[in-house]
């Protein structure tokens, strides 16, 4: 695209309305919307930004629910949409022996995963709880967590446009496509400039590659209830030994009671409205009363164990022997599930029973996700939560949903994590805040916690309070010496402000590749 015709384009796409509203209720004005189609295109664009003075805000897909979505730092950007840039531009070369996808931005997760499906069924990706459409490389370059692990370790050899409109290509893949270790080596020659454009503002990656796994002979979910809440950093220390000694092979999902309860109120509803002719206000109901008979610990994971059937038997074995003491245990499979469902729902008109066939209903999609297939009952559990009129989860950011993340950072030590989960229900109870929390053992020094606060959008005072419980919560954990693994977009200037030598240092490096500032102004970096 020639220069004249990125200006020609930017006029056109001048809007009126601001696509940035989300449901962390802040939000920024835009002066324009661009939908490239090509590498070309973006450099135009970026061209044409320079000479204008106006910053670009890129957003892959735009659906980063909870961390502000579509919505950029500062006001008055040009939002620089890249879900039409939706290509696997190595569809033909993908197979069990060069596993490996080389992704645009506009790849879905349900996307990427029917394609395997149909052309390679025997690969799998690490899949994150975040929604079917939501772009893999968006949540990889702001460090999102999947089943399998971090999805940073998943990206490499990036294809970006910086500031200056250069096309910059990291690793071996500087040594063009058509290089036979392109795609393959990870690391390249010289120093690794990859980090750099994970949760940064250096550039617009418009293709990266990432890491497919194989599927292994057998997989199953293992699922342990705590017995008693006091003994939560013994657990956690414990699964942190499973993990270090690869019997959980997965990242480990340790989610508290209003977590659960949160999770399957939706899919246990459904069922009861649908399978058992309870109207809308019966099924709200009794599904209360069968999540309290169900889901009575205040603490229960959820892990994979994946291997050949030997390796399997003997994981299991070994887990349920040093677990016993603390917690249930309970393997789930897709025949367990279908078993216990097939009688469950055949006694359905038995109120236990019935219970038990909603549960299980609800749990198939998250057994699934576990195992590796994208699923949008989070999203559509928040969607039915605050009644909006439909459950696709494109539209979550025009309900009445609030939805506030607050991610710590945390050593993986028992005693330390309890102690932080503890203070920060205080903070939230003195603004009237229930946590939805799942504490994620994602490697083998470190765990994250995953916090969200709840609220409705309609509300400017229950927006406020929201947003005053999120400060308040950073501010405790700063406390404590711990920052948030990742942020949202509305509180960036918090985020630098605490430490703004390091900040300035960041600021310095973005001047070799951006040296006029047009990207993303203020995301992770000093204004």
């Amino acid at each position: 695209m020639t220069l004249e015709l990125a200006r020609m384009e930017w006029r056109i796409f001048v809007i009126a309305s601001n696509p940035t509203d989300n449901i962390t209720g802040r939000s920024k004005t835009i002066y324009a919307v661009h939908e490239p189609t090509s590498v070309e295109e973006i450099v135009g664009i970026v061209h044409s930004a320079r000479s204008s003075c106006t910053p670009l805000y890129p957003v892959s897909k735009g659906f980063n629910w909870g961390y502000g979505s579509r919505s950029p730092v500062i006001e008055n950007c040009a939002l620089l949409d890249l879900g039409k840039m939706n290509r696997i531009l190595n569809a033909v070369s993908i197979s069990a022996n060069n596993p490996i996808a080389v992704i645009e931005p506009g790849v879905t997760q349900i996307q990427l995963y029917e394609f395997l499906q149909k052309r390679c069924p025997d690969l799998t990706f690490n899949v994150t709880g975040s929604g079917r459409d939501t772009s893999i490389i968006g949540n990889a370059l702001d460090r999102g967590v999947g089943y399998m692990g971090p999805r940073k370790d998943d990206l490499f050899g990036l294809e970006v446009v910086t500031g200056t409109g250069e096309i910059l290509r990291t690793g071996f893949r500087r040594l063009g496509d058509s290089s036979p270790l392109a795609h393959n080596h990870p690391f390249g020659l010289g120093p690794i400039l990859d980090g750099l454009f994970f949760q940064g503002n250096f550039g617009i990656v418009t293709s990266a590659c990432f890491r497919l796994s194989p599927r292994r002979p057998k997989e199953v979910a293992v699922s342990l209830a705590l017995h008693k809440t006091s003994d939560l950093p013994q657990f956690i220390n414990e699964l942190a030994h499973l993990k270090r000694d690869g019997l959980l092979t997965s990242v480990t999902h340790i989610a508290n009671r209003a977590r659960t309860r949160s999770t399957l109120s939706f899919g246990i509803t459904r069922y009861l409205e649908n399978e058992c002719g309870f109207s809308r206000a019966g099924a709200i109901k009794e599904a209360d009363q069968a999540i309290n008979a169900i889901v009575t610990d205040e603490w229960t994971s959820l892990a994979s164990v994946t291997g050949n059937g030997g390796q399997v038997k003997a994981a299991l074995q070994e887990i349920r022997r040093r677990t016993r003491s603390l917690a249930r245990l309970m393997v789930i499979t897709d025949k367990f599930l279908d078993l216990g469902y097939a009688i469950a729902h055949f006694l359905r008109f038995i109120p236990f029973a019935r219970a038990n066939a909603a549960a299980i209903s609800a749990m198939r999609p998250l057994h699934k996700l576990a195992l590796g297939v994208p699923t949008d009952v989070a999203i559509e559990n928040l969607l039915w939560k605050f009644g909006h009129s439909n459950n696709r989860a494109a539209e979550l950011d025009r309900s009445r949903c609030g939805l506030l993340f607050v991610n710590p950072a945390l050593p993986l030590e028992g005693r330390f994590a309890a102690e932080i989960v503890e203070g920060m229900k205080s903070v939230a109870s003195r603004y009237g805040h229930t946590l939805y929390m799942t504490l994620n053992i994602e490697t083998t020094t470190s765990l994250v916690a995953i916090i969200n606060l709840l609220f409705d959008r309609a509300s400017p005072e229950e927006v406020e309070r929201a947003h005053n419980c999120a400060d308040a919560l950073l501010a405790y954990i700063r406390s404590k010496e711990l920052e948030p693994y990742r942020a949202r977009a509305d509180m960036m200037d918090q985020i630098v402000a605490s430490d703004p030598d390091y900040w300035k240092k960041i600021r310095a490096l973005k001047q070799v590749f951006d040296p006029d500032n047009i990207i993303a102004p203020g995301r992770y970096n000093l204004p």
